[in-house]
């Protein structure tokens, strides 16, 4: 499959993931959510581990074979879980506390932080058509500003929105990252997915001792389907993902704004699952965050 149908299908079902985290995530605490759907991952994951550890030879299928790794390569994954735990820590406080129709959006600006981050810290010059997309899209962001008013929803001073911003900006540069570790350092897609998901349960397991310790208030927590459901949609988009970026005509510019069409399946979602309000203006919205991700994809 060619990685821009597998970049599609990945999005796909990163808009599924988004509403399963919505559902669990209702009335529930966050991080025994957020640790349980990462130990789902990491649990489908380790049998592939060990087999491949333990009798490579005999493994059905090269496709998801988990190679071996040196201990610096060890390391850049475990940097790699750090990133995503910082970046999900965030988004899912941010996503319990907003309309989901509010908070994928903003997510999905994340190409705009990916080519500013890239202006100010490498000082890249994005064409014309990219500056023209980055208006479009900070446009777009500040019109979702005046929506988010209409639900009680202050842009400038509401944390949880600055909470998705900090997930969003994090995210950007795992995405980058991503690239680094898939083509440069050349490891393949399951073997990163793979210990990336046992790591990510390394990282968060302190958070939720300290959570089941009474650090912070910890709220009521219910179990859900939908928590293993987490895990499992995220599991298969991200290796369809992984996989796509592997591909060695791949493009991460291109890549990357598919990935955020799954914003579409999310805001639907919203709209009619969770009954959100003020359909209309977050539809234009988010034509125009579109149109403008294209527009500096396009300009690449």
């Amino acid at each position: 499959m060619s990685w821009i149908a597998l970049s599609i299908c990945s999005a796909l079902l990163l808009g599924l993931y988004d509403l399963a985290k919505k559902h669990a995530l209702r009335d529930n605490a966050v991080l025994p959510v957020l640790f349980f759907g990462i130990v789902t991952s990491a649990l489908v994951w380790s049998p592939f581990v060990l087999w491949s550890h333990l009798s490579p030879l005999n493994f059905p299928s090269a496709q998801f074979l988990v190679t071996p790794l040196a201990a610096h390569e060890h390391l850049l994954l475990f940097l790699k879980s750090a990133l995503v735990a910082g970046s999900w820590i965030f988004g899912y406080f941010a996503l319990k506390n907003l309309p989901l129709s509010i908070a994928a959006p903003i997510r999905a600006t994340s190409p705009l932080w990916t080519i500013l981050l890239a202006v100010f810290l490498m000082s890249e010059s994005p064409s014309p058509r990219q500056w023209l997309g980055i208006a479009i899209v900070l446009a777009a962001f500040y019109a979702f500003s005046f929506v988010g008013k209409l639900e009680g929803i202050h842009f400038s001073r509401d944390k949880w929105v600055a909470y998705m911003i900090a997930a969003t900006l994090i995210g950007a540069c795992s995405a980058i990252y991503d690239k680094f570790l898939l083509q440069t350092a050349q490891i393949e897609p399951a073997t990163v997915q793979a210990w990336f998901s046992i790591y990510l349960v390394v990282v968060m397991a302190p958070f939720y001792a300290l959570w089941l310790r009474g650090a912070w208030p910890r709220g009521s927590f219910e179990w859900r389907w939908s928590i293993p459901l987490i895990g499992l949609l995220l599991l298969l988009a991200d290796f369809l993902y992984f996989t796509a970026i592997a591909q060695q005509d791949a493009l991460i510019a291109v890549i990357s704004p598919i990935r955020r069409g799954a914003v579409v399946v999310t805001f639907l979602g919203g709209i009619l699952i969770h009954k959100e309000l003020n359909f209309k203006p977050k539809a234009l919205c988010i034509v125009c965050l579109l149109f403008g991700i294209v527009l500096m994809k396009l300009g690449s």
